[in-house]
């Protein structure tokens, strides 16, 4: 069996809008590879790719070409340590909507997940401060259509496990874009129904108390 290995890849030149994202994703599930892509802010391609060490090669000799209509002027690639990924999947790309909804019992974040909504009562909401573990209780959706909207957006799926099964594993990343959340968070299942909701640390998280309850 080839070794494993993983690489980070940025691919520069003609890139956005010619479909190179799509290709990528077919070419890495073709050779069973794990990782994901996504556009960077300069126009670049970002990949993270693992697998066998000749389908990591060959990802990489892809690449360097690209699919027809893109122009690669240049391709930098190091190796980097493995993350354990389960899929290879476009990342920055919203999967649905989200919406936080404050009532006096508290808050409600409600998720679009695979065509239908996943629920949780949040009673203290949630916090930016990545110290700050929430508790939180899944719920029917019904029950989390109460209240007032107290933000709403569009949130991305992340981690290395897609989604649903992410959810129903009990550890699934996600980052919202809201007007008082933003950034990544996680749920984590604690028994049952029972869940953690914590901020990820990254540039949106803080440490100030939260002014939630």
């Amino acid at each position: 069996m080839s070794a494993t290995q993983a690489i980070r890849a940025v691919v520069r030149g003609r890139v956005p809008g010619v479909g190179f994202r799509d290709a990528t994703v077919r070419r890495a599930h073709a050779l069973g590879l794990m990782g994901w892509v996504r556009n960077g802010e300069q126009g670049e391609l970002l990949i993270h790719a693992e697998g066998p060490q000749e389908a990591v090669a060959a990802l990489e000799a892809f690449l360097r070409e690209g699919p027809r209509g893109a122009q690669v002027d240049e391709l930098s690639a190091e190796r980097v340590r493995r993350e354990g990924h389960e899929q290879f999947a476009i990342r920055g790309v919203p999967a649905g909507a989200f919406v936080v909804r404050q009532d006096p019992r508290g808050y409600t974040l409600a998720l679009e997940v695979g065509g239908t909504t996943r629920a949780w009562s949040v009673p203290k909401g949630p916090s930016m401060n990545p110290a700050d573990k929430r508790f939180a209780i899944e719920v029917t959706p019904d029950a989390a259509a109460d209240g007032d909207v107290w933000d709403h957006g569009l949130y991305e799926q992340g981690g290395r496990v897609p989604w649903p099964e992410a959810l129903d594993r009990g550890h699934a990343v996600f980052v919202l874009h809201g007007e008082h959340l933003r950034g990544g968070f996680a749920f984590q299942r604690t028994r049952d129904t029972q869940w953690l909701l914590v901020k990820r640390r990254d540039e949106h998280a803080h440490t100030q108390r939260s002014h939630l309850r």
